[in-house]
């Protein structure tokens, strides 16, 4: 298959049809933008509001999984009887699992922002359809459409997974 890419005035380029945001491309967004049907599906603009979307998600879980372990590492080891040292430990893995999540995510949002950048954003990985805006909106870190989670889903409750 060839590949065909021509890049906009933008600094937008569409790769066959579809468009890719690089990085260092900056789209500016009115106030109070949403994704439109009425619009391109996954138009520049789109992809910078989804950019912009799972951008501040990354930051925001960083921070917060910095502070966890500030609060692990500031927090006192000297504890008391054994009742209170258990919740603690308790608190900590609790805290350690948390952060665990946060990385995986973390590393989705990556993957997602790096399919913005490539043109293959909103795209369903195996069928190649529209994931669709509201899915995305509620789910930015998608790659599959409903249709193909709900199959992927099917199959591993039949292989007991």
């Amino acid at each position: 298959m060839n590949s065909t890419a021509t890049t906009l005035d933008n600094g937008v380029t569409r790769e066959d049809g579809r468009y890719a945001l690089p990085i260092t491309t900056q789209i500016d967004l009115p106030p109070g933008y949403r994704p439109s049907s009425d619009e391109e599906y996954m138009s520049p603009r789109h992809l910078a509001y989804f950019r912009n979307k799972l951008r501040e998600w990354r930051d925001q879980l960083v921070e917060e999984s910095r502070q966890t372990m500030e609060n692990l590492r500031d927090e006192v080891r000297d504890v008391g009887d054994e009742a209170e040292r258990a919740t603690r430990e308790t608190e900590n893995s609790l805290e350690l699992r948390t952060r665990d999540r946060y990385r995986k995510l973390i590393s989705k949002i990556d993957k997602a922002l790096r399919r913005i950048e490539e043109g293959r954003y909103g795209y369903c990985e195996e069928t190649d359809e529209e994931i669709g805006l509201e899915r995305l909106d509620a789910r930015p870190i998608a790659t599959l459409s409903l249709d193909a989670q709900e199959r992927r889903e099917h199959l591993q409750k039949q292989m007991g997974d």
